[in-house]
């Protein structure tokens, strides 16, 4: 599926939180088979707002608020889907998740293979996701490698309000099971991880560009944000800006890659990349250990070995609970980058 916008569509400079109600507003026009359904999503708009003013428009049949209940969020929507509906179910917080974990692998990622082709599951869950923001261990998770050990799901996360908009319109749309992470601490703007500089708005960042009508970014396709050709950094979600800013200020010539999608993986991109360069760097705020990271370094091992000028290098969060006192030591920030950056430029 290639990337096709509305010829008639305008453009409007968006964060992320109103690029991603524009998705939701496009697709619950343009289908009556999309419903959003999860905590305070209605009148509230969600605790971020990527809902509001959604209930109003719509009508409370398919924009509705649900109890405190993860499991029966998702196993309601395993449901629906089933029979012909599309829906939205947001989830507060990744780190409430966990409830809903048992329905989303053996119901939503296993039915399309269960019933031989007689029923999808096609849900796209919503969740903000990470840290940066002072929530603690129980608000700052990102537990995407759970599901990207889940086949039947696939699972995505942008990093710009035009990705977010494209990306999620093409998760409602697609028949199966999507996890869609939504990175909160660039909800508002890029964040260089200089936690202690200005806040940027997305307003000043060239892909707050969005279209206001519909148009798809095909899952599974990565975006190289920056190209060069002494080392190759993947990233996804807030860690793209983190590792653009400190590239930038190391004055390295790094190619960056955005993965956008995790499940399916754009691992053409990446070996040509790292073919190119001989070098690879990946950047998650996800725990080391069994992170997303440790399958980008096995795959790009297998396909690169004799390409590889030094050991594929892994920055990422550490094997502890998120800290709340001590979050930029725990946070993948410009020192452990660029410190990384300068081990294996040496190699």
């Amino acid at each position: 599926m290639a990337e096709v916008i509305d010829a008639a569509s305008d453009t409007r400079t968006m964060n992320m939180i109103e690029a991603i109600n524009s998705a939701l507003d496009v697709m619950m026009a343009r289908d009556d088979n999309v419903v959003i359904m999860g905590e305070d999503v209605g009148y509230f708009g969600g605790v971020f707002r990527c809902t509001a003013g959604l209930q109003k428009k719509y009508g409370k049949t398919r924009v509705f608020d649900t109890p405190i209940s993860e499991c029966g969020i998702v196993g309601v929507a395993v449901g629906m889907g089933a029979y012909g509906l599309r829906p939205v179910p947001e989830i507060q917080f990744a780190d409430y998740i966990y409830p809903g974990i048992d329905q989303l692998i053996s119901e939503a990622a296993r039915l399309r293979y269960r019933s031989a082709g007689e029923y999808i599951a096609p849900i796209t869950v919503r969740s903000p996701f990470g840290g940066g923001i002072f929530g603690g261990q129980t608000h700052s998770q990102s537990p995407e490698s759970l599901f990207t050990h889940v086949a039947g799901l696939k699972t995505v996360i942008p990093s710009t309000p035009y990705d977010a908009k494209g990306l999620l319109i093409s998760a409602i749309e697609d028949n199966d099971p999507v996890i869609f992470f939504e990175p909160k601490r660039i909800y508002n703007g890029p964040f260089s991880g200089y936690y202690d500089r200005p806040v940027e708005p997305w307003s000043k960042h060239a892909a707050s560009a969005v279209p206001t009508g519909h148009y798809r970014i095909p899952l599974g396709k990565a975006n190289v944000v920056r190209e060069g050709e002494g080392l190759t950094i993947l990233a996804y979600g807030t860690m793209v800006h983190v590792a653009l800013a400190v590239v930038e200020a190391n004055k390295v010539d790094a190619e960056v890659i955005d993965l956008r999608t995790l499940l399916p993986l754009d691992i053409e991109t990446i070996e040509a990349s790292v073919k190119k360069t001989g070098r690879c760097l990946i950047v998650h705020e996800a725990t080391r250990t069994s992170g997303f990271g440790a399958e980008l370094s096995a795959l790009v091992q297998e396909r690169c070995f004799y390409h590889l000028e030094a050991p594929v290098e892994r920055v990422t969060g550490f094997d502890t609970p998120y800290p709340h006192s001590l979050e930029w030591a725990y946070f993948p920030g410009p020192i452990r980058i660029g410190r990384a950056i300068a081990k294996i430029m040496k190699d």
